[in-house]
């Protein structure tokens, strides 16, 4: 079936649909369809970050202040949010998932879809904009292979999803926030785990999009997950794209291609591991802010970065972060100000570019460059992936 025969999603069919195990927002395509059936349109969404009391809120819960952000959020032009249940809150012990915690994530995932907002929930997240929320238990087995954590991430994973299921508006699962920061391992046994993991969200949820939201190390060195695995086991390829945590700098300031095609040339890489030149590609994170350069260059740096990421076939956008965290609390300089919006709910000039792009671009068919790519880096390190990335660019080094 061709692409552009894609079936546009309305109420009536998400009604429908629910029963048949239908993606929320793309409906008449069941799970094992072919992925560019349903995922080959573009979409523009943002990773929430509450404009009061940052994640804290899930603990200091105000449903008027989330209905607030949702509103503006929907003034961007976002379709889809991606958020982060802080793990050791939502399960504080064990044998034990929080009923007042699942009880507010239901709340959240109503409040968005009256606003027409998909949600996708990160769920086994310890690492969150630089510090670590680990469960405080197991904290000496080895949280991959160990049958005592496999208990406990089964148990969370089933209470939560007894919660969600029934929301139709429930994107689907992200295993964790970039999981790798916190817990490391052999690829094999991560790709072991990630199988498992997707295995029981898959029969739990059907019908959704579940994937596994890791930071940019597992594409440029041999850690956790292999990139093999990633492209093969996810419907949606999904992507983290920093330009300053990966070190673009080196290579370029922050308007030259190194730092605005990192996204494309990631998806480029990454399509180059999977043997797959058509996978559909999801940039989950990326962003900028005037920790890195000038507040006035970010606006145009997004639009580079989307444009060259929709010339290289990419499918779903998603900005980190919807608003900037209040500076009251202690955080990396870096986190403060990436949001489209204040913490007042202002929108800045990135937001006003986002809401451009993504008004031009949603719904519209992804076209994927049809160019053969080069083979992957001889070498898993970030030597061979850097010289790999600005040899697609066409840079000099």
């Amino acid at each position: 079936m061709n692409r552009r025969a894609f079936i546009k999603s309305s109420s009536a069919a998400l009604a429908a649909g629910a029963a048949l195990g239908v993606v929320p927002g793309w409906t008449g395509t069941a799970r094992g369809a072919p992925a560019d059936d349903r995922l080959l349109r573009h979409r523009f969404g943002v990773d929430y970050v509450p404009s009061r009391n940052w994640y804290f809120c899930w603990n200091d819960w105000n449903a008027g202040d989330i209905a607030r952000d949702f509103d503006r959020i929907v003034e961007l032009g976002a379709d889809h949010l991606r958020i982060m249940l802080i793990w050791p809150w939502f399960q504080p012990n064990p044998r034990a998932v929080s009923a007042a915690h699942l009880d507010r994530l239901e709340e959240l995932l109503r409040l968005a879809a009256e606003r027409k907002l998909d949600v996708l929930v990160t769920l086994y997240t310890g690492w969150l904009s630089g510090f670590r929320f680990t469960p405080p238990y197991l904290e000496k087995e080895p949280f991959y292979s160990s049958p005592k954590w496999a208990a406990v991430q089964e148990l969370y994973l089933a209470e939560v999803s007894k919660r969600l299921v029934s929301h139709a508006n429930f994107l689907g699962y992200d295993i964790g926030n970039e999981i790798n920061c916190c817990w490391s391992c052999e690829p094999a046994e991560g790709d072991a785990w990630m199988q498992r993991v997707f295995k029981s969200m898959h029969a739990l949820c059907p019908g959704r999009i579940h994937v596994n939201g890791v930071d940019h190390n597992p594409w440029f060195k041999v850690t956790t997950f292999s990139p093999e695995a990633l492209m093969a086991q996810q419907e949606l390829v999904t992507l983290h794209c920093w330009p300053f945590w990966t070190g673009a700098g080196k290579f370029g300031k922050h308007l030259d291609t190194p730092y605005t095609q990192l996204p494309a040339a990631m998806a480029a890489l990454a399509r180059s591991y999977g043997r797959a030149p058509h996978k559909p590609m999801w940039l989950q994170e990326f962003g900028a802010c005037n920790a890195e350069m000038p507040e006035a260059d970010v606006p145009r740096w997004m639009e580079l970065a989307i444009t060259s990421g929709i010339n290289q076939g990419i499918s779903w956008f998603t900005w980190w972060a919807s608003h900037d965290v209040d500076k009251r609390f202690d955080f990396n300089p870096f986190e403060y100000g990436l949001g489209l919006m204040t913490v007042d709910n202002r929108i800045k000039e990135q937001g006003r570019m986002f809401k451009r792009l993504a008004d031009a671009y949603r719904g519209k068919p992804v076209v994927i460059p049809t160019q053969p790519l080069p083979p992957p880096p001889a070498q898993r390190n970030a030597e061979a992936t850097w010289r790999w990335l600005l040899d697609w660019m066409g840079v000099k080094k």
